[in-house]
């Protein structure tokens, strides 16, 4: 299969582009900073770009698919939290950040990738179980993955020929974990769900990158027993 992935360098794009690329398949992947591990796979291909850039996106994306005319596969990793605090306190070029890589940029992708190549047969958005709950301290991200949702659903009624879905991962050992691991205590109070996440570090319930990307190329093969541009949660499937 020829897969595209982004936010690969780390995280669960990181776990996802290694096990594709251990399973014998060839990877494209994006991401700012390049991963050194994957680089060493012949079948891996590399465009180090941030996405936040939307014009320089959308001109640099046609160097990484030159030549190519369809896609199996393509997962829309990449995205981004901004400081766990209050919706007051948030201000709107920190909501505008969060929204031009978790949402803008996918678009930009999708309308660049369905240019460019002839064919796709799916598109996945790493989405959140917090794209439907309005947890506190959540605010921008909360945002950006109802959004993102949305934004799936819409082109499933574009692309007929594609499956569309929106996939929460479940809870991933990600750097974001190390961040809210850091957090002041007087956090758990004011934001519950980072005790709850501090809690399930190091637990089955939380898998580090190359587990949880099994388990999500698991749901990504069964999504298309699903109607287009479906949310998904992988612990439900």
């Amino acid at each position: 299969m020829k897969i595209l992935i982004t936010g690969c360098s780390s995280g669960l794009g990181f776990g996802l582009a290694s096990h594709y690329l251990n399973q014998g398949h060839q990877v494209f992947g994006i991401s700012r900073k390049p991963n050194d591990e994957l680089s060493k796979h012949s079948s891996f291909r590399f465009l180090s770009v941030d996405i936040s850039n939307l014009e320089l996106l959308r001109k640099e994306i046609s160097k990484l698919l030159e030549s190519e005319e369809s896609l199996d596969l393509v997962v829309l990793n990449a995205g981004v939290i901004n400081g766990i605090k209050d919706l007051k306190d948030t201000s709107i070029d920190e909501i505008k950040h969060v929204m031009d890589v978790n949402v803008w940029a996918n678009k930009v992708l999708i309308d660049a990738l369905f240019s460019l190549v002839g064919t796709i047969h799916q598109v996945v958005a790493i989405s959140s179980g917090a794209a439907l709950r309005g947890t506190r301290g959540w605010n921008a991200y909360s945002l950006s993955k109802a959004t993102l949702n949305m934004l799936i659903d819409l082109y499933s009624n574009e692309y007929e020929d594609c499956h569309f879905c929106a996939m929460a991962p479940g809870l991933v050992e990600t750097g974001m974990q190390d961040y809210l691991n850091n957090l002041p205590q007087e956090y758990e109070y004011k934001f519950p769900m980072v005790s709850k996440l501090k809690d399930a570090r190091g637990t089955d319930r939380m898998p580090k990158p190359l587990e949880a990307a099994r388990i999500v190329s698991e749901s990504i093969g069964r999504a298309k027993e699903y109607p287009s541009g479906s949310y998904l949660d992988v612990r439900k499937m």
